[in-house]
């Protein structure tokens, strides 16, 4: 698709309201009377106070905001991106503006069609779903990921007769809300895995009421381990978690993970484990051409957070980002332009100092000694990255 097609596909973003400036202009009193005769007035002309010019504001400001849409209240989506607007806003100069959403699918649909939306959370399983199934139309080129943000687990809480996910065949199982992301990666985990269940919707807690009264077969929670939600069930009400074997059909898309009883005490017996899938969630941006003006806005948003991303891993930012990985790669997927080079540039940054160092360190140890010949120094240092690579690892 040309530039210009692109651009018409996408209207332009909305002007914020600029802001006004109300000047305060001071009044001048007379001094008392030291005589019979008042002091005349100073009538002295002096320069108007400075006007501020709202009309810069105003383009300062929008030139500086993006608009991430997140999800629920108190979801992980939600605290991502107050996380992102409490590390990262800067005045006028950058500005994060989080936005409650009905979560990854609604996010993936704002992205790639809302005017103003600059950038959204997902899970990584929506886009070869939509893919398939071209309910937002041509995904080829039109999304891309800034980074990945840890994985979410697939909880299958079944009722106390259910022993494996076969057995779910023909059964009722809660989706969760219709049009939610929960519904649709349930929809494909079950379509791929050749497994035909009686679909019904409502909200978690709904869900589980349900199981507990035997009322439906299951129900499924996606969420990053431990889920709140699921914490305080127990196995003695009649819940456990069903094992979801990581099947070939599931390996396009999705991942291998486990439960334990470390994060559901209540559900898993102590030393035993949940076998189950995972998706990776994301931070996704409309892939704009460079040298546009919404290219331009994201770039500043990724240098800000790629710079500062230490600052996500400190408390009282949200846990999960101790796992994110910045250099990451999801399949399937490409990351925007601007994260990709900078990813490209601290590597070699990395790489420039830890040969400064490695050549400092062999100068100091070699002194005096035969030189090494060049092959026998990149031999060792490359020796030398792969054991510090092994140390970070560990």
């Amino acid at each position: 698709m040309s530039r210009s097609l692109q651009h018409l596909e996408r209207l332009p973003r909305l002007g914020a309201v600029a802001l006004c400036a109300v000047v305060l202009a001071g009044t001048a009193f007379d001094r008392p009377a030291q005589a019979e005769q008042a002091a005349p007035r100073d009538r002295t002309v002096r320069p108007a106070a400075t006007r501020v010019d709202a009309r810069t504001i105003g383009e300062r400001m929008n030139a500086n905001t993006l608009i991430v849409v997140t999800a629920s209240p108190n979801l992980i989506f939600t605290a991502f991106g107050a996380d992102l607007a409490t590390v990262l806003n800067d005045g006028d100069e950058l500005r994060i503006l989080p936005v409650i959403t009905e979560g990854a699918v609604q996010n993936m649909r704002d992205v790639r069609f809302l005017r103003g939306v600059d950038l959204g959370f997902t899970t990584a399983n929506l886009l070869g779903y939509f893919r398939r199934t071209g309910e937002i139309g041509d995904m080829e080129g039109k999304l891309t990921y800034i980074s990945t943000l840890g994985i979410n687990e697939f909880h299958f809480l079944a009722r106390h007769d259910v022993k494996s996910i076969e057995q779910l065949r023909g059964q009722k199982v809660n989706f969760g809300a219709k049009g939610s992301g929960v519904q649709i990666s349930a929809r494909d985990v079950f379509a791929r895995i050749n497994l035909p269940v009686e679909e019904v919707n409502m909200a978690p807690v709904d869900g589980f009421e349900k199981v507990k009264r035997g009322e439906i077969a299951a129900t499924v929670v996606i969420s990053g381990k431990p889920s709140a939600a699921l914490v305080p069930l127990k196995g003695s009400d009649g819940y456990h978690l069903l094992p979801v074997p990581y099947s070939k059909p599931l390996q396009d898309g999705y991942l291998p993970s486990v439960l334990t009883n470390t994060e559901y005490p209540n559900l898993i017996a102590p030393g035993e484990q949940v076998e189950t899938i995972a998706a990776s969630s994301m931070l996704i941006a409309y892939n704009w051409p460079k040298n546009t003006d919404r290219y331009r806005r994201i770039e500043k948003f990724v240098n800000a957070f790629f710079s500062k991303f230490a600052e996500f891993q400190k408390p009282p930012r949200h846990p999960q980002w101790k796992n994110v990985n910045l250099a990451s790669t999801v399949p399937g997927w490409k990351r925007f332009p601007a994260a990709e080079e900078w990813l490209v540039r601290y590597r070699e940054e990395v790489l420039s100092n830890r040969r400064k160092q490695f050549d400092e360190f062999l100068a100091d140890r070699t002194a005096g000694r035969t030189p090494i010949s060049e092959q026998d120094r990149n031999q060792l240092f490359e020796d030398f990255l792969k054991w510090t690579q092994a140390r970070e690892n560990r």
